[in-house]
């Protein structure tokens, strides 16, 4: 089976599949990459004639689209519109414009990433945040690694290890998702775990007794974790972080999603960073892309000597922060200099904070451009998702696409389109939420769906 003129390859039985080399030759790429298209382009013909599909097929513009999808980067830029402000999937906290210009400032070339610029000496990559935390939450010393796990894995390696114990309450040995799960970060920091109280209620005494039966050995430290993707409710009680730490064993404080910001109604009763250093944790960790809205990272922040065991730990290096991070991060934490500034200009601030008038006035942009034969604008609830406020449910308009169209068919178009959009499926339609779509990106929605639309059969 040969080329025929501008029609390309014609299909024809199996044994008339052209030579891998023939259809590369067709193609302008070079050699290896023409190959590599060829080859998958010719296999997505075997499959389809094995599986009784029949007709003609132009291999040469099938070859090209095979290697148009080889070109594109697999780590694309998608667009949100689930309403789901921390999508996991989706990479949770989108960066502020100040974060991604340090981002793309510090990939420019060289930087001072671990050199003192004063005396010429080598540096620590912590100094370019640690001012910023102390200032932010008032604690003695800080330092940044790659994740929240990690952090958490970190303090207890670094304030306990070596068989020595951890005390947790029952209630607050949790799995947060992709299996994270306390009780076996602990077991890996070489610490061992001493449980105490029961799921729904543990009290200060709980932890008092703990101690004083292991006076002989006592314990290295005790764990405090938040809840931060499920809340236990009804006959509960639990200790305060201030209450820990007036005891005589020092207090590792998993906060969670990083709430550094004042003042939001959203962020209702999450445990701030402030409180935690306040109360004299000896270290507080948590993630740097959830409620803080910045790049992912795991903080922690405490006293000087805690900071400093974990600093000088041999996990410290395996679990240390990148430089595009740390830039972003930096860039990130020096918003909240200004609340009012920060709320405007961290996205996932803006988002929690946004009003009826901005998502109405989105909401009805969308409808409108897409038109009323293909959608509505319908009540819906957005999330704070990624682990964070579980319970908070953010009311607002959202554009939902017309009966008449297969949502699942929608879904799938719009996942295809060129940046990708990721709207939510609910009661069996399409919904659009315009709490995580940035002004911008309103109009290339419109468009993205129209096309979707006119190309998905009405269901």
């Amino acid at each position: 089976m040969g080329l025929r003129g501008d029609a390309g390859l014609s299909a024809e039985p199996l044994t008339g599949l052209p030579p891998v080399n023939e259809l590369a030759a067709a193609l302008d790429a070079p050699h290896a990459e023409a190959v590599a298209a060829a080859r998958r382009a010719i296999d997505q013909r075997r499959r389809a004639l094995l599986a009784g599909e029949t007709g003609p097929v132009d291999l040469v513009a099938a070859a090209r689209v095979v290697l148009a999808q080889m070109r594109r980067p697999s780590l694309r830029r998608v667009i949100n519109a689930t309403g789901v402000i921390l999508h996991t999937n989706l990479g949770r906290a989108p960066l502020p414009a100040a974060a991604r210009a340090a981002v793309a400032h510090a990939a420019e070339g060289y930087s001072n990433l671990e050199l003192d610029l004063e005396t010429g000496a080598r540096g620590s990559r912590h100094a370019h945040v640690e001012g910023l935390l102390r200032e932010l939450t008032g604690a003695e010393s800080a330092m940044v690694v790659n994740n929240g796990a990690a952090a958490v894995l970190l303090a207890a390696a670094a304030l306990a290890g070596a068989g020595r114990s951890i005390v947790v309450s029952r209630g607050q040995l949790v799995e947060i998702g992709g299996g994270f799960r306390i009780p076996d970060v602990i077991a890996q920091s070489g610490s061992r775990l001493v449980e105490v109280g029961t799921t729904n209620r543990t009290q200060l005494g709980d932890y008092e007794r703990a101690i004083e039966d292991q006076e002989r050995a006592r314990p290295a430290a005790i764990l405090r974790v938040h809840q931060s993707n499920f809340r236990t409710v009804g006959f509960v009680a639990d200790v305060s972080v201030e209450q820990l730490c007036g005891l005589s064993v020092p207090v590792i404080d998993d906060v969670g999603s990083g709430v550094v910001a004042q003042g939001l109604v959203a962020l209702g009763n999450e445990p701030s960073l402030h409180r935690s250093v306040a109360a004299g944790a000896a270290l507080v960790c948590c993630s740097g892309d959830k409620l803080l809205g910045g790049p992912q990272a795991g903080l922690l922040l405490g006293s000087a000597a805690a900071v400093t065991a974990a600093r000088s730990h041999p996990l410290a290096r395996a679990l240390r922060i990148d430089k595009l991070s740390l830039a972003a991060l930096e860039a990130t934490l020096a918003l909240y200099r200004d609340p009012a500034r920060a709320r405007r200009e961290i996205p996932v601030l803006a988002m929690l904070d946004a009003g009826d008038r901005n998502l109405t006035r989105k909401a009805q942009a969308l409808q409108s451009a897409i038109g009323d034969a293909g959608s509505e604008i319908v009540q819906a609830t957005a999330k704070a998702g990624g682990g964070a406020l579980p319970l908070l449910e953010l009311h607002g308009p959202a554009v939902a696409i017309s009966e008449r169209f297969d949502p699942v068919a929608v879904a799938t178009a719009l996942r295809a389109s060129d940046p990708p959009v990721i709207g939510r499926i609910h009661h069996g339609r399409l919904l659009l939420d315009p709490r995580t779509l940035a002004d911008h990106e309103v109009d290339l929605v419109a468009r993205v769906v129209t096309d979707a639309l006119h190309s998905a059969a009405p269901g």
